[in-house]
């Protein structure tokens, strides 16, 4: 196999997982629960595509004669594209069905419970995670790095292992706040009931 195929196939992982992980950032501000459901639907749709991608270069690659950097570059984004496979395709689907409550009054605003189950770290973080992971099988599809032993590989997976972190801590305060807010109305606007003293 060529360099070109394997950018190919390189370029289509980063395409479909770093879509999936940009739409699972805006996903818990939706501006209504129609939008919450379609966004769920279409990230579902791209957990499959990007699935199909991962089987696609095992195929190819053992259809096509010679050597292929692809199998070796699709190893980084493979571990967080199994936890997403495995715990946040479950949970947008739970957002999906949740928003479906909600689909015959278009005009309802995403309730605050389901937003906070639409910014759930399970979600954001995995996606997030596989489409950066995504953007080292560039370089190691176009051969510019060798996987075992490379400097430049070493750097690029502590760069990513900064940003995991970041993006976890990110997600997990803004599924927090929301929490919160979901959590806000039961203490308030209790109506009090006079206690009968006889």
């Amino acid at each position: 196999m060529n360099i070109v195929a394997d950018l190919i196939l390189a370029g289509a992982l980063v395409a479909v997982w770093l879509t999936a992980g940009l739409l699972a950032d805006s996903l818990s501000s939706a501006p209504s629960a129609p939008a919450l459901r379609r966004r769920a639907g279409l990230i579902t749709l791209l957990i499959a595509a990007g699935a199909t991608v991962f089987v696609a270069i095992t195929i190819v690659t053992a259809l096509m004669p010679g050597e292929s950097a692809a199998p070796a570059a699709a190893l980084a984004p493979a571990v967080p594209a199994l936890i997403v496979l495995t715990a946040g395709l479950r949970r947008v689907a739970q957002v999906r069905r949740g928003a479906g409550a909600f689909a015959t009054a278009p005009q309802t605003p995403v309730p605050p419970a389901l937003r906070a189950a639409a910014a759930h770290p399970l979600i954001l973080v995995p996606l997030q995670v596989t489409g950066l992971a995504t953007l080292l099988s560039v370089p190691i599809a176009g051969g510019l790095v060798e996987v075992p032993g490379a400097d430049l590989a070493g750097i690029a997976i502590t760069v990513v292992g900064v940003a995991v972190l970041a993006i976890g801590i990110r997600a997990g305060l803004r599924h927090s706040r929301l929490s919160v807010l979901a959590l806000a109305p039961i203490g308030r606007n209790r109506p009090r009931v006079p206690v009968d003293s006889r």
